[in-house]
């Protein structure tokens, strides 16, 4: 097996190479996602360049990993015919992670409309929740 193979293989059932890019995450690469009915699920395999000097997940990137996902989500479910922009962001960091783990932020819309948006997240580490994240998105017109 060479290590591309490896290192799909390391990948949970269902996710797929993340559809978008965007030069803040980039550096993070190899993201994934899965899509269910109500929700994009965001994942990747920690390493050295999602940690603080202390080796341990950076709190960042949970934020940031937190706020895609929820908007991901919350234009999902409106059927991906809008924009989304962040209004506010609240994280609870409850736990901690580590080089090796699977790191997995799973979404749930808390509501829709015309202007906004609600949603909230777990964010887990090998299944275990180490935070959590509630975000507001103002909907706007997509650009052409």
């Amino acid at each position: 097996m060479n290590s591309d193979t490896s290192v799909i293989a390391d990948i949970p059932e269902g996710f797929e190479p993340h559809f978008r890019k965007s030069p803040l995450t980039d550096p993070w690469e190899p993201l994934y996602s899965k899509r269910t009915d109500s929700a994009v699920i965001m994942g990747l395999r920690l390493a050295k360049a999602h940690t603080n000097a202390r080796g341990l997940i950076h709190g960042g990137l949970i934020a940031a990993l937190s706020d895609n996902a929820m908007g991901y989500s919350c234009a999902h479910v409106m059927g991906w015919t809008s924009s989304l922009v962040t209004v506010s962001l609240a994280v609870d960091f409850i736990g901690t992670a580590e080089i090796g783990q699977w790191l997995a932020v799973e979404t749930e819309v808390i509501k829709t409309g015309s202007t906004i948006c609600f949603a909230q997240s777990l964010v887990k580490a090998d299944d275990v929740v180490i935070a959590r994240a509630n975000g507001t998105f103002r909907v706007v017109p997509k650009r052409e």
